[in-house]
């Protein structure tokens, strides 16, 4: 019997650059309030948003994964013809095929690197990430671009109540290649399909046959409203934060860090109130800086990790080398945990 030979990769692996776009138009409470019946107070007590950014036609998935993407790639000090592989987490890019990777990573000017799309909500970064450190362990890739985007504005219901403030667009990429000592931890992940009802689109695609065009959603105008993205906001936030904390817990045990030993927590910018509750239960000493970017950009699902990453190191907030706690987690019910050195 023929022996296949074992692959060989590098032994370990690290986050070498971020990049983040953020859309030009910010948007205050102010324009939400005008559909819903709410305050500013409210928003900002329940979800500590004041602004979010909305993407103009231009602003195009592709077009702001290419801009992250490329300062990421800068930062990391590679060219893109060095990039082996492109991941691209999203719910947002509404073509059934081909993965939008494909797009981004050919105008990237990559050397017809692997290409592929993935599906995991706001943990979707995190699930990227650990499909980046396999390719370069395994020897698949020796770099590995890792985007989260969304232009969670087209999938928000504006008369929506629960939701509605919630959302915001935009991209973060990283890019991931060989280390000689381990930078990322291992990954605890896993899913909850039984509570997938939690959060979800609204209406299925294939509602919209013509067929079944009498059963759709509509606004109050009497039109056929758009997918949007629908929670139970009050089974999401105790599962977040009671479950999400011993997720945490385990990825620093997997790491052999305990809280004394971080620097930063980055977790998924979902809710103010969900990530001051977990900084709580983990019992993070008081040096650990804690990303809050959800006050200005909202929840960007799953390019919320890597912009809040971005935001920390060019304000300062971070520095390269600090040692990161990261989790994400949302719709499925998914997520992904883990710890990493920052670039």
């Amino acid at each position: 019997m023929a022996k296949i030979k074992p692959s060989k990769g590098a032994p370990y692996a690290r986050i070498l650059g971020v990049g983040g776009y953020r859309p030009t138009r910010v948007v205050p409470n102010e324009v939400i309030l005008e559909r819903i019946d709410s305050s500013d107070e409210w928003i900002r007590s329940r979800s500590g948003i004041e602004t979010r950014h909305w993407a103009s036609p231009e602003e195009t998935v592709a077009a702001m994964s290419i801009e992250a993407s490329g300062k990421a790639i800068a930062d990391a000090g590679i060219d893109a013809e060095q990039i082996g592989a492109v991941v691209v987490s999203t719910v947002s890019h509404f073509s059934q095929t081909p993965a939008i990777a494909t797009e981004i990573a050919d105008k990237l000017g990559t050397n017809k690197a692997a290409a592929f799309d993935i599906s995991a909500g706001c943990a979707g970064f995190g699930y990227g990430l650990t499909l980046a450190k396999g390719l370069i362990v395994e020897g698949s890739a020796e770099y590995v671009l890792v985007i989260g985007v969304e232009r969670l504005s087209d999938l928000t219901d504006l008369e929506d109540r629960a939701t509605a403030f919630l959302f915001g667009d935009g991209a973060g990429a990283v890019v991931v290649g060989p280390s000689q000592e381990p930078a990322i931890g291992p990954t605890v992940w896993g899913s909850e399909g039984d509570k997938a009802e939690t959060i979800k689109q609204t209406v299925p695609w294939d509602r919209y046959r013509i067929g079944d065009l009498a059963e759709l959603p509509l606004d109050a105008e009497g039109n056929v409203k758009f997918p949007a993205i629908t929670q139970e906001g009050q089974a999401v936030f105790r599962w977040a934060v009671f479950e999400m904390a011993k997720v945490a817990q385990q990825a620093l045990d997997a790491a052999g860090i305990t809280p004394d030993d971080l620097d930063v927590f980055i977790p998924h910018q979902a809710n103010v109130r969900i990530i001051d509750s977990m900084v709580k239960t983990l019992k993070l000493p008081e040096h650990v800086t804690v990303a809050r970017d959800i006050r200005t950009t909202g929840n960007t699902s799953a390019a919320s990790i890597p912009l809040a990453m971005e935001r920390l190191l060019a304000t300062g907030e971070a520095k390269s080398g600090d040692t990161a706690l990261v989790i994400g987690f949302g719709a499925g019910l998914v997520y992904a945990a883990t710890v990493v050195t920052l670039p």
